[in-house]
């Protein structure tokens, strides 16, 4: 099964800056990091939708994204 390309809701250059770090140590990012980390974005979407509508709600609270 091919898998599908979702549209990326991250900012690629801040991503990676942020994933690089500062100071006096910092990482390399490969290229296929941002498409890891947007997969896990859209699952904690996914994540927080099914909390919302199992609690009968539609609007999305900041108690339904973080655990």
């Amino acid at each position: 099964m091919a898998k599908k390309n979702k549209e990326m809701l991250l900012v690629g250059s801040k991503t990676k800056e942020a994933l690089k770090g500062s100071g006096k140590k910092t990482f390399n990012v490969s290229s296929d990091a941002l498409e890891a980390l947007n997969e896990y974005v859209y699952w904690i979407v996914e994540q927080a939708q099914k909390k919302c509508e199992a609690n009968g709600r539609k609007t999305i609270r900041p108690y339904d994204i973080l655990a």
